[in-house]
């Protein structure tokens, strides 16, 4: 997990903008544009989503994973079902398809501002950040979905998220990324509503 930073504009060496900015729900359809615009589609892409089952909070990266490829999208890794946590992360990032760009999808704490908004970069990630631990930065682009408030006790904190929240954020990317990064089987509107939603939880 990723922590919250301020957001930022540099160049490097070829005179290229790298950005790292928060942005809402309603704007992640524009960051996904401007990668597309790079001349990318849906089948040069690996979506590369983080996280546990067995933590609320944490369970963001990998319920869009589990939402991606039931939407008919098969170049992900990290599920429900098969999450891309701390234990085997090393290992699987050795899986990335040699000339893919890579999406890094994961949850981030940060301020009482920043609730429920996301931080997106043409950056890579750097996963276990704010729990001290020393992962590999992943991802030609990333998205953080700040999923609670940073204070106190990180793992009570994640404990204690919310579902209802954590699952909406999800099916905020997928919608966004179903509307630039459509796949073939575009049944994106079954597969979210087999997720609850506010009355259901």
């Amino acid at each position: 997990m990723p922590s919250e930073i301020e957001g930022s504009i540099a160049w490097n060496e070829r005179g290229a903008a790298q950005f790292r900015k928060r942005v809402s729900g309603a704007e992640l359809p524009s960051f996904l544009r401007s990668i597309q615009l790079q001349g990318l589609g849906t089948n040069d892409l690996l979506f590369l989503c983080i996280g546990t089952d067995r933590s609320t909070g944490d369970a963001l990266g990998p319920m869009v994973g589990t939402m991606l490829q039931e939407a008919g999208h098969t170049d992900v890794i990290g599920t429900l079902e098969y999450p891309l946590d701390a234990g085997n992360f090393t290992e699987r990032i050795t899986q990335i398809p040699p000339g893919k760009k890579v999406i890094a999808i994961d949850a981030c704490l940060g301020q009482p501002a920043s609730l429920m908004c996301y931080q997106v970069s043409n950056q890579p990630l750097e996963p276990g950040k704010s729990m001290n631990r020393q992962l590999p930065t992943v991802g030609d682009y990333s998205i953080a979905a700040i999923v609670n408030v940073d204070s106190g006790n990180k793992y009570s904190i994640l404990q204690s998220t919310s579902l209802y929240r954590v699952i909406s954020m999800a099916k905020e990317i997928v919608t966004a990324v179903q509307a630039v990064f459509p796949c073939q089987q575009n049944n994106i509107i079954d597969t979210l509503t087999q997720y609850p939603t506010g009355d259901e939880l």
